[in-house]
């Protein structure tokens, strides 16, 4: 069954991506020389950004190629906004009933058909599989060597973290975003990418991490795929400029929310879920402290089963 990680700290091939961005951005996607690079620098094979001076609020992906007709999402144009809406299962009959923005859903467990369903009530599709554990369970399971496999996850005992600097873990990773596009996924959420700050087994530095987070928004970008960054807030100053959107974890019980501030600032949604008691009894104040910071808060049960649901947008 298709489930998350813990990850979180102690569209065709031939499409490309257009990033609009109202508000001055970095072009480079976290190059050491980005501030001597122009705005029309390119990001990623294909991708660039371009830049006016509005207020930020919202930015736009154009998945089309110039002369080749686009497979992806709502065929054209897929846009987010701060204020987009979410709803995130991974487990279960898949619930499509909600009227959201966006839907977040598990990369195997998830039919090219239910896809096209969710496309034809003007949902974007972002596609979810872990980028840095192994699972045992996904049939690309046998692509990984065997030294890649680090130590069981906390609280995850039937997964292994993996070692980034791989070169297997990198191609599995890469064939789990072509899966992602022939799904006709709009975008890509890859989990556990913090193994830098958890007791993996392997030596992995802060640059390790960064190296490889880079490295996965720049073949989702190749691939005309949004992709989002979950958790690791620690490296988020250096990676809001490659990646569209964020996916976090309990911000508000770790009392950390306000890290996730400049993907706010660069007009990119923040999707949040929260799996404490505490807030399925009482999500008032919570969800009050989200719309301030103008986080998308759900609170959901830790399985992603689709079992309850409470929306902070409902209160």
């Amino acid at each position: 069954m298709g489930r998350m990680g813990p990850g979180r700290r102690g569209t065709p091939l031939a499409s490309w991506t257009v990033v609009t961005v109202a508000a001055l951005l970095l072009a480079a996607c976290g190059d050491d020389d980005a501030a001597d690079k122009d705005e029309s620098t390119p990001r990623a094979e294909g991708a660039f950004v371009t830049v006016d001076d509005d207020e930020v609020d919202r930015f736009t992906i154009t998945t089309s190629a110039p002369g080749s007709e686009s497979t992806s999402a709502l065929a054209g144009e897929t846009s987010l906004s701060v204020d987009s809406t979410w709803q995130w299962q991974l487990q279960g009959d898949l619930d499509s009933s909600f009227e959201v923005d966006v839907y977040d859903v598990d990369l195997f467990e998830t039919s090219a058909a239910l896809v096209d369903e969710l496309h034809a009530d003007s949902r974007i599709v972002i596609c979810y599989f872990s980028a840095g554990s192994y699972e045992g369970w996904r049939p690309d399971a046998d692509g990984y060597a065997a030294a890649d496999l680090g130590r069981a996850l906390d609280g995850f005992e039937d997964e292994r973290w993996l070692d980034v600097r791989s070169g297997s873990v990198r191609e599995v990773n890469e064939g789990r975003l072509d899966r992602a596009v022939e799904l006709g996924c709009d975008g890509a959420e890859p989990d556990n990418v913090d193994g830098y700050v958890n007791d993996t087994g392997f030596d992995l530095t802060y640059d390790h991490q960064l190296a490889f987070n880079r490295q996965l928004a720049d073949a989702a970008h190749d691939r005309g795929l949004l992709v989002g960054l979950k958790n690791d807030l620690d490296q988020i100053p250096d990676l809001v400029d490659a990646f569209d959107f964020a996916v976090n974890e309990q911000c508000h019980e770790h009392d950390e929310c306000n890290l996730n501030e400049p993907f706010i600032d660069a007009g990119k949604p923040v999707f949040n879920a929260e799996y404490a008691d505490e807030f399925v009894d009482d999500p008032d104040s919570m969800c009050a402290a989200s719309f301030e910071l103008r986080l998308r808060t759900l609170v959901l049960p830790l399985d992603l089963d689709g079992s309850f649901r409470i929306s902070c947008d409902d209160r």
